[in-house]
C-alpha cells in the first residue's frame, strides 16, 4: 500500500496562493508540483470558505478590548476623583491656613514633585518659592517674654489690660500686635466673657 505524501501547512499555503492568482490552471500547477487536481480545489474551496474569518476578530481579542477599555474608564474616573480633592484641598488649605503658613508646608528636598507644582496645590505665587520665613527680632522675644511673666502673675488679665501694663511699663505697643503674640503663644485671660451673668430665659426664678 503506497503511504500517501503529506505537506507541510506552509506547502499548501503556497499552492492555494498561486491558484488564486490564475494565472496558470489548476492542471498546470497539479502537474508543476505532481499533485492530484483533486485535493487542489479541495484546498481552493476551504481557503475561499474560511477568507472572512481573517476579517473577524477572535473572542480572546474582544475580550482583551473590553477589558482595556474597562481599564481605561476607571482609570479616568479615578483621575476624576483625585482632581476634585485636590481642588478642594487647595481651595480649604488657601482659606484656613496663613500665607506663611502654607509656604512652611513646601518641601525643597523632593525630587518628584517640583516646587512650582508644590507653590500651585498650595495657592502661593511664584515669588513664594523664594521666600525664606524671618525669625522674631529681640523686640518681639521680649515682648513674648513679658506677657509670659504677666500671664503667670496675672492669669485673669486679658489682652486689654496686658497691652495696657505692657505700655505702662514702657513697651510701645498696641492690643492688636499683642492679641496676635497671645495667639501664638497659647496665651488668654481667664476672665470670664460678657453676658456671663445674663439669666438664661428658660431657667427657674426662686423667690429668695
Amino acid at each position: 500500500m503506497t503511504k500517501q505524501k503529506r505537506y507541510s501547512a506552509t506547502f499548501k499555503s503556497q499552492v492555494v496562493l498561486e491558484m488564486l492568482k490564475e494565472e496558470k490552471t489548476v492542471s498546470q500547477i497539479a502537474a508543476e508540483y505532481g499533485i492530484h487536481p483533486s485535493p487542489l480545489h479541495r484546498g481552493k474551496r476551504q481557503a475561499l470558505e474560511n477568507f472572512p474569518q481573517l476579517f473577524t476578530e477572535s473572542p480572546v481579542l474582544q475580550q482583551q478590548a473590553q477589558a482595556h477599555q474597562q481599564q481605561l474608564t476607571e482609570l479616568y474616573a479615578e483621575i476624576g476623583k483625585l482632581t476634585t480633592q485636590v481642588e478642594w484641598l487647595k481651595k480649604n488649605l488657601a482659606s484656613t491656613l496663613t500665607r506663611d503658613e502654607r509656604i512652611t508646608l513646601l518641601d525643597r528636598g523632593v525630587d518628584t514633585l517640583p516646587l512650582t507644582t508644590q507653590a500651585a496645590l498650595l495657592s502661593l505665587n511664584r515669588s513664594s518659592l523664594y521666600y525664606r520665613p524671618v525669625g522674631p527680632d529681640a523686640e518681639e522675644i521680649a515682648l513674648k517674654h513679658r506677657i509670659d511673666d504677666i500671664d503667670t502673675d496675672r492669669p485673669f488679665y486679658g489682652s486689654r489690660r496686658i497691652t495696657a501694663q505692657l505700655n505702662h511699663e514702657g513697651y510701645t505697643v498696641n492690643r492688636k500686635r499683642v492679641q496676635r503674640y497671645m495667639r501664638e503663644m497659647g496665651v488668654w485671660g481667664l476672665a470670664p466673657g460678657p453676658q456671663t451673668s445674663t439669666r438664661h430665659p428658660q431657667h427657674p426664678v426662686y423667690p429668695y
